[in-house]
């Protein structure tokens, strides 16, 4: 939605400028254009933008009548509805943690207060669970994308999933998960690499690093590919990945 047609629907939620202790009558119901779910409710000369949902909710029928102060009520169970279903759009194409959705809402002027209702509606609806989330991600990061969990730590940090959950995530992969797809990328890097043995490791382990993979990790990993090449072993000490 463009600029001003955000500032033009703000405008057809806002009751500030209805008139006080008067019974306002619904004068016309019609759908409003270019916005599905969406119907113009009049007043004479005053208008209001009213997701169907809310508007089937408090029988806003023509010839109905309320007040400013109930007006006030429906504008905000309105915003509730509107941040939900903009919610819902963001998690068509994707799962998304709390902190995105909420990130996503804010862009859309919603207020804090609204989005929370928001969230934890579709937190009781089970249709975001940042615990499952991170489960689900740190699998699939490890185990397909051949990242080390250090990276997939920050990964989920950044997405704003709490420390605790993050680390109750990456305890259930294990460390032969991790090996694995650490020996699968750093045998990918190591034949790859030419040169002396010194250079394979370095190259190597400064990869393995950069995914994320920890220091232990990294050095068990280029002690298999030195075992797996038949390559004259060097004193590991010499090396430090961490």
């Amino acid at each position: 939605m463009q600029e001003s047609d955000l500032n033009k629907q703000q405008e057809m939620t806002d009751v500030t400028h209805f008139p006080d202790d008067m019974d306002l009558e619904i004068t016309a119901v019609e759908r409003q254009p270019k916005q599905k779910g969406r119907y113009l409710i009049s007043f004479g000369e005053y208008i209001l933008s009213i997701h169907e949902d809310v508007m089937i909710k408090y029988r806003m029928l023509r010839g109905s009548t309320f007040t400013k102060r109930e007006l006030e009520e429906i504008i905000l169970a309105d915003e509730k509805q509107r941040a939900y279903v903009q919610a819902l759009k963001y998690l068509e194409r994707k799962q998304r943690t709390r902190k995105e959705l909420a990130d996503r809402l804010r862009e859309k002027e919603i207020t804090s207060n609204v989005i929370e209702h928001a969230l934890k509606r579709l937190e009781n609806e089970g249709l975001i669970n940042d615990e499952l989330y991170a489960k689900q991600w740190a699998e699939q990061r490890v185990s397909n994308q051949r990242k080390g969990k250090a990276w997939v730590r920050e990964e989920l940090r950044q997405k704003g999933v709490d420390k605790s959950l993050i680390s109750e995530a990456l305890a259930e992969v294990s460390q032969e998960q991790e090996f694995e797809s650490g020996l699968i990328v750093g045998r990918k890097k190591w034949n790859q690499t030419r040169g002396e043995l010194l250079d394979k490791k370095r190259k190597t382990g400064a990869f393995l690093m950069r995914r994320g993979f920890s220091g232990e990790l990294t050095r068990k990993v280029i002690n298999q590919l030195i075992q797996e090449n038949d390559e004259a072993e060097e004193d590991m000490e010499h090396f430090s990945f961490d």
